[in-house]
Formats: C-alpha cells, sequence, structure tokens
C-alpha cells in the first residue's frame, strides 16, 4: 500500500531542502560537478548518434572529448583573447563615441545642446562612466572568477566530470529509474520524459541556435568591418534564448557603433541592419523550427525571473540550475493543473448527476 500523501509531502519535502542547503552552503564546490553534468546531458545524444554508428560507448566518449579539446584550444588562442581585447576597448573608447554623438546632435540639433543642457552633461557622465567603471567591472568579473570558482580546478575537473558521467550515462539513468518508489515509477518515468523533451529542445537546440547566430553575427560584422563586431555578435548570440531580444539589443548596439564608424557610408550602415534582418530570417524560419521545436514549455518571462531569482540566491551556481529547476516546476505544474481539473475538487458534483 503506498504512502499516505501527508508522509510522502514530508519526504519530497525533505529531499527539496536538502537540494536548496547544498546550494546554498557548496554552490562553488558543486559548481564543477554542476557544468560537467550539464556538458555531459548536452553530449549524450551525440554519443548515443556514434553507438549507432557503430562505436562503442568509450570510442564514442574519446571521439567527442578529442573534438572538443581541439574546440576549447581554437577558444583560447584565437577567440577569448581578441573578445576580452575588444570588450576592453569598447569601455575605453566610450567617452569619445560620447563626444562624438555630442557633436552630431550639436550639428543636427543645435538648440539640444547647449552648453550646461542636462543633454549634453548627461552624455559626458555616461561616457565617463563606462571608462571609469567598465574596465573595473570587467576586470572584477574576472578576479572573482579567478578566486571563487579557482579556474585551475575547473579546467582540470569539468572535463574529467563530463567524460566520466559520458561514460557512465545510460547506467547511471538505469540505476536511478531501479531506485524509483515502485508505486510512482510510471508517473515519475512519464513526467521525467517530459522535463527531459523540454530540456532537450530548449538547452540542447536553443544552445545550438545561440552558438550559430553568435558566430554568424560575429563573422558577418567582423567581415562588414565594424570594429567591435566580435563583442556585438557575442552579445547577441548569448541572449538569443530570449525573442527577439538578442536581435534587438545586439542590432542597436552594431548600427550605434556604425553610425560612429560609417557615418556616410549609408551601404556599410545598410549591410550592417541587414545583417541582424537576415538574421532574425534564419532564426525564426530555420534554426528555431528545426532545433527547438513550436512548443517548449518555458517562457521567457518565467524563464528570466527563474534566472534571476536563483542567480540572487545562489550565485553562477545558481544560474546554471535554474533553466532544469524552471523546466520540471513547469511539467509538474501542467501535471498538477491536469490532476486538479480531472479531481473531484475541480468538477464538484455535476459529473455525479449527470451520471
Amino acid at each position: 500500500m503506498a504512502l499516505p500523501v501527508r508522509d510522502q509531502v514530508r519526504y519530497w519535502g525533505i529531499a527539496a531542502a536538502v537540494l536548496v542547503l547544498a546550494l546554498w552552503f557548496m554552490g562553488d564546490v558543486l559548481l564543477p560537478f554542476v557544468l560537467g553534468g550539464a556538458i555531459a546531458y548536452f553530449l549524450d545524444p551525440v554519443a548515443d548518434r556514434l553507438e549507432r554508428m557503430g562505436l562503442g560507448r568509450t570510442a564514442a566518449t574519446t571521439v567527442i572529448a578529442f573534438v572538443c579539446l581541439l574546440i576549447f584550444v581554437i577558444m583560447a588562442l584565437l577567440v577569448v583573447p581578441s573578445l576580452i581585447n575588444q570588450a576592453v576597448q569598447l569601455f575605453n573608447i566610450a567617452p569619445q563615441l560620447a563626444r562624438n554623438l555630442q557633436s552630431f546632435l550639436t550639428e543636427q540639433f543645435p538648440s539640444l545642446l547647449d552648453d550646461g543642457s542636462t543633454v549634453r552633461r548627461t552624455l559626458t557622465t555616461l561616457g565617463e562612466l563606462v571608462q571609469s567603471r567598465g574596465g573595473e567591472l570587467l576586470n572584477s568579473v574576472l578576479g572573482s572568477a579567478m578566486t571563487v570558482i579557482n579556474i585551475v580546478v575547473l579546467i582540470v575537473v569539468v572535463p574529467v566530470v563530463s567524460i566520466y558521467m559520458l561514460l557512465d550515462w545510460d547506467r547511471m539513468v538505469e540505476r536511478i529509474d531501479g531506485l524509483l518508489p515502485r508505486d510512482h515509477a510510471p508517473v515519475v518515468r512519464r513526467l521525467a520524459s517530459e522535463i527531459d523533451a523540454t530540456l532537450a529542445s530548449f538547452i540542447r537546440g536553443m544552445g545550438t541556435v545561440c552558438l550559430i547566430l553568435g558566430a554568424y553575427y560575429a563573422i558577418a560584422l567582423m567581415l562588414v568591418g565594424l570594429q567591435f563586431g566580435l563583442v556585438v555578435g557575442f552579445i547577441a548570440g548569448l541572449i538569443t534564448f530570449i525573442p527577439y531580444l538578442g536581435a534587438l539589443i545586439g542590432g542597436a548596439l552594431a548600427i550605434g557603433l556604425g553610425l560612429f564608424q560609417f557615418w556616410g557610408d549609408w551601404v556599410s550602415l545598410g549591410l550592417v541592419a541587414g545583417i541582424f534582418v537576415l538574421g532574425q530570417v534564419i532564426e525564426g524560419n530555420i534554426l528555431t523550427p528545426r532545433l527547438v521545436g513550436s512548443s517548449v514549455g518555458l517562457h521567457p518571462v518565467w524563464l528570466i525571473f527563474a534566472l534571476s531569482v536563483f542567480g540572487t540566491l545562489f550565485g553562477f551556481v545558481g544560474m546554471l540550475v535554474a533553466v532544469p529547476v524552471a523546466a520540471a516546476l513547469g511539467v509538474l505544474t501542467r501535471f498538477g493543473v491536469s490532476q486538479y481539473t480531472q479531481s473531484r475538487l475541480y468538477r464538484g458534483l455535476s459529473d455525479r448527476e449527470s451520471e
């Protein structure tokens, strides 16, 4: 006989409390393992595909590890240094950009920027603030990552954890399935399958979309000649998971920078705008329908809320677990609503009278 509902709520509540306390007190310690698990989850379909092609699990894991190592070396040697360099330059050039904007507005709207006007003082202050605080913010982020996360441990531990978890992924899933409460195993399996489908659609699909669009924006903007094209492409690709926001922010930043660099060269400005228009067309009609699907179950507002709450409470580790938790809560909420609409509490006496 199954446990009473009150006892089940108590036990599951204790398990949730233990998880929250673990994230609260051991967030920095858990970070390499959370990252390793996320990477293994992301790459498990690739390993399964290689197994269907005839490779064993060990050989498939070896191939994936070699390709990932090659990509990491290329990124570390070519992309990351250029990205950091452009970001620092962008912070340093902010006052000059503000002055250029003042000059442009003065020529077009002379009365708007009289000496001592609020707009002039605001632009001057904004440029100086970005220059003084931007570099400091970037250095502090990098510095805190070095001290708190311990980048050396990350570089060593995360790949090892990822490889071992990828190698044993199917066995771990089978073992966890064997530990499920027998009375609730079918329902738990169904809910877990729905959560996995949601995560697969969003994390794997949307992550791939972000990578493709980020690379496209960065390469296309650099080919056009935009000075900070790599940074703009990185920002636009990073926030592409929020519909239209990535293209909106990236496009505004690219066109704003292009106005100062290409003023009068309307062909180059048109190419910059066209890059983001084409990116939106590709994303909406090709990438997102094929890689993500039409029904993911994660509303952008709900996702932003989860990232904000978990990031505030548990730091970077919280942001990593925010998406899986948001997906799980979404699936559980839909299951709860379904159970409620089939219950006597919702239907009342109308069903009995109709019978």
